[in-house]
C-alpha cells in the first residue's frame, strides 16, 4: 500500500514529462521509482484470492456462501471504481473519461473467482497457470471488427479506450484475463497458509525461485512472454533496465513471473515479532481499501493546493488534462527527492485516519465494515 502511494505521488508531482520507463529519456532513479511499484497490483490481486480462501476456512463457510461473498464484494468494488475512485482521480463528475484500474480488476476477478470456487482445487490451479502462462498467445487474436467485439476484447485482454457513448470513454488499463489467473493462483495457494511454518516457507521459497528462474530463461530467449523484447543499450546498467522493462498494461507473462516470484519469496521468509515499525506499517495493511481511496483524495487535493499557491490556478489538474500533461506550465512539478518527501508526508498524514478506522474494525462487527 505504501509503495503504491509513491507511484501516485509521482503521477501528480514529478517534473518528468515523459514515461519513467522510456529508456531514451529516463534516469535509473526515476526508472526504479516506477518499476518498484510494479509489485503492488500482483500482490493485491494474488492475496485477494488467498484472503478469500482463508476467510471461508476460518469461518467454516461453504462454497455457496464464499461465492456470494466474492460476488457482492466484487460488484461493490466495480461501483467504487466508477464513482468515488473516479472522483478522486479527476475531481470532476462529467464522466468524459473513466479509468478501469486495479479496483476494477480486483472486483471483476472476485466475480470470476465466485464461479471458479466450485471447481476442484487442482482445476483452479490449472486454470491459474494456463491464464498466466498462456494469455500472451492471444495477443494477435481479434474478435471480429465491430465496436462491440472490440470493446469486449479490450475489457478481457487488450488495454485501450472504449467509447461508451458519444463524448464518454472508458480507459481500460487492467484487462481481466491475466488478473483472473492471478486471483485464482492466490486462491489455489491458500491451503499453504494452513500448513506448519517450515513446510509453508519451503513451498513459497521453491515456487518463488522457480518463477524467477522462469523469468530469466524466457526473457533471455526473447521470443515470447512480453510484447517488447529487451535489447542492448548504451551501457550495462541501461541494458539491465531494458531486461527488466516488462509490460504491465496488460501484464505480460514476464511481468507476472518477475513480480510474483519475489512476492512468493517474501511469503517464504520466516515470521518475525511485530515491532514498533512493523506495527505502524500493518495499520495501512489492515484497511487497504480505505487507505486507497483516502490517499488519492489527499494526493490530488495537495497537488491542486500547491498549484494554486504557485500559479494561482490549476485547471490542468481537473478532468483528463493531467493524464496527458495537457496545459501544464513548462516548469510544473518537482524533482525526484521532493517527490519522495511528499510521498512520505502523504503516508504520514493518512496514518491517523487509518489507525482510527483500523481500531473501529477491530472493535465492531457491523456488516457494512466488511465492504471497506
Amino acid at each position: 500500500m505504501i509503495l503504491m502511494a509513491l507511484d501516485h505521488v509521482r503521477d501528480f508531482f514529478s517534473n518528468a514529462a515523459y514515461s519513467p520507463l522510456d529508456l531514451t529519456q529516463t534516469t535509473p532513479a526515476l526508472f526504479f521509482t516506477r518499476w518498484i511499484t510494479h509489485f503492488c497490483a500482483p500482490a493485491f490481486i494474488l492475496l485477494a484470492g488467498t484472503s478469500a480462501f482463508l476467510w471461508a476456512s476460518a469461518r467454516g463457510k461453504g462454497k455457496k456462501e464464499l461465492s456470494w461473498f466474492l460476488f457482492t464484494r466484487g460488484v461493490w468494488l466495480i461501483v467504487l471504481e466508477l464513482t468515488l475512485v473516479r472522483l478522486a482521480w479527476f475531481f470532476t463528475v462529467d464522466y468524459e473519461t473513466s479509468l478501469a484500474q486495479v479496483i476494477w480488476a480486483i472486483g471483476w476477478s472476485m466475480i470470476g473467482l465466485a464461479g471458479l470456487v466450485f471447481l476442484p482445487s487442482w482445476a483452479i490451479a490449472v486454470f491459474a497457470v494456463a491464464m498466466i502462462a498462456g494469455h500472451n498467445l492471444l495477443d494477435s487474436l481479434t474478435l471480429g471488427n465491430t465496436p462491440f467485439t472490440n470493446a469486449i476484447w479490450t475489457v478481457l485482454h487488450h488495454s485501450g479506450l472504449i467509447e461508451l457513448w458519444p463524448g464518454h470513454e472508458l480507459y481500460v488499463l487492467y484487462p481481466l484475463i491475466p488478473w483472473l489467473g492471478v486471483i485464482a493462483l492466490g486462491y489455489a495457494v491458500g491451503p499453504f497458509f494452513l500448513e506448519d511454518g517450515p513446510k509453508r516457507r519451503r513451498r513459497f521459497l521453491r515456487y518463488g525461485a522457480a518463477l524467477l528462474v522462469g523469468f530469466i530463461l524466457i526473457r533471455l530467449i526473447n521470443q515470447y512472454g512480453d510484447p517488447q523484447p529487451w535489447s542492448p543499450q548504451r551501457d550495462t546498467l541501461f541494458t539491465l533496465l531494458s531486461f527488466l522493462n516488462v509490460e504491465k498494461y496488460p501484464p505480460s507473462l514476464l511481468f507476472l513471473l518477475l513480480t510474483l516470484g519475489p512476492i512468493f519469496l517474501a511469503l517464504g521468509l520466516p515470521g518475525r515479532p511485530v515491532g514498533r515499525v512493523t506495527g505502524v506499517i500493518m495499520v495501512y495493511g489492515r484497511v487497504p481499501l480505505f487507505f486507497y481511496i483516502l490517499h488519492l483524495f489527499v494526493i490530488h487535493g495537495l497537488a491542486v493546493g500547491l498549484a494554486l499557491l504557485r500559479y494561482g490556478q490549476a485547471p490542468w489538474l481537473f478532468g483528463t488534462a493531467w493524464l496527458v500533461h495537457a496545459g501544464y506550465p513548462p516548469d510544473y512539478g518537482y524533482s525526484l527527492p521532493v517527490v519522495y518527501l511528499i510521498w512520505l508526508g502523504v503516508v504520514a498524514a493518512a496514518y491517523p485516519c487509518c489507525k482510527w478506522f483500523s481500531d473501529l474494525k477491530q472493535r465492531r462487527r457491523d456488516w457494512w465494515l466488511s465492504y471497506l
